[in-house]
């Protein structure tokens, strides 16, 4: 079975189910079992308003530097096409916000990295054959890739959110506010699961895809669409939105709904490859690395 990738394809206690998702959905995804700093709110360009960069690591939580002295190189596997995590560049070599993050991880590490790509589905079996150290490829934490791999820290969530037109953007959204309004969502999608358990008065209108739904919201057959939005981000930023549409509400990140977060896979039993990575990714959030990276891939922020 191919591994899931999250961001491609997962009245009183249902008030208190969201509001706990609210809490959560105002920070940028909190590891599990972990406390969480407010996102950092850092300028895309000097003439651009502020964008939430979303960080997934607590300062009051800072990792020990692990022995680094048996690793002296690490390669990295990542997929071919997935842009912009993804995606081979124009000279011809390894891109994209993966790509740029592995590499800087290993020089903190100080170490050889190499980035090999290949299919998607491939690359858990050729992580288990020891044709590579370590997964680096959007790939979403489950507890059936739990089986087969070790997971370091999440290095980001994919949070699901509502999108309307731009005369009609809230800039909250509660089950309450959407009262008879028509959402539409992926039929048999994680992000539907979550409206019948949270938004029971809303109309649902299922759509087959991304495409037709989309299609809709733009056409006005709905009020608003709900999904995953790092997708969104970029459809509301390119040409096929047609400039109709903006995010409505903040993000919705709760695991129980739309998983544990993206993470980089090791060998089972890798621990020292594990805690160096983990060590690694804090260093590059703290240092202000991770922010450049992610303002460099995503003009319209996710969060």
């Amino acid at each position: 079975m191919a591994p899931s990738r999250q961001v491609k394809s997962p009245k009183t206690m249902r008030r208190v189910l969201f509001g706990l998702a609210v809490a959560v959905g105002l920070f940028a995804g909190l590891p599990c079992a972990q406390a969480q700093v407010p996102a950092k709110q850092t300028p895309a360009a000097p003439q651009a308003a502020p964008q939430a960069v979303p960080g997934f690591w607590d300062p009051r939580r800072r990792p020990e530097r692990p022995d680094l002295s048996r690793l002296t190189v690490v390669r990295f596997l990542t997929e071919t096409d997935y842009p912009p995590f993804n995606y081979t560049g124009a000279d011809g070599n390894p891109a994209g916000f993966n790509v740029d993050l592995a590499r800087a991880l290993c020089e903190e590490i100080k170490i050889t990295c190499t980035v090999q790509m290949r299919r998607f589905e491939t690359l858990v079996d050729a992580l288990s054959s020891n044709r590579g150290d370590a997964i680096i490829a959007s790939m979403a934490v489950s507890p059936q890739l739990r089986a087969r791999a070790d997971f370091t820290d999440p290095y980001y969530r994919v949070p699901a959110r509502f999108a309307s037109r731009k005369d009609a953007v809230m800039p909250e959204i509660r089950p309450e506010y959407l009262e008879g309004k028509k959402v539409g969502v992926i039929a048999g999608s994680a992000h539907e699961a979550y409206l019948k358990a949270m938004f029971t008065d809303a109309e649902l209108h299922p759509y087959p895809n991304d495409d037709a739904m989309r299609a809709g919201l733009r056409k006005g057959e709905v009020d608003f669409i709900f999904g995953d939005a790092i997708s969104l981000a970029f459809w509301i930023n390119g040409t096929d939105s047609g400039d109709c549409c903006a995010f409505s509400g903040g993000p919705f990140v709760e695991s129980r709904f739309f998983g544990e977060g993206i993470g980089i896979a090791v060998r089972k039993g890798n621990d020292v490859l594990r805690q160096a990575l983990n060590w690694a990714l804090f260093r590059v959030w703290e240092k202000g690395r991770y922010t450049d990276l992610w303002l460099r891939y995503f003009s319209v922020s996710p969060f």
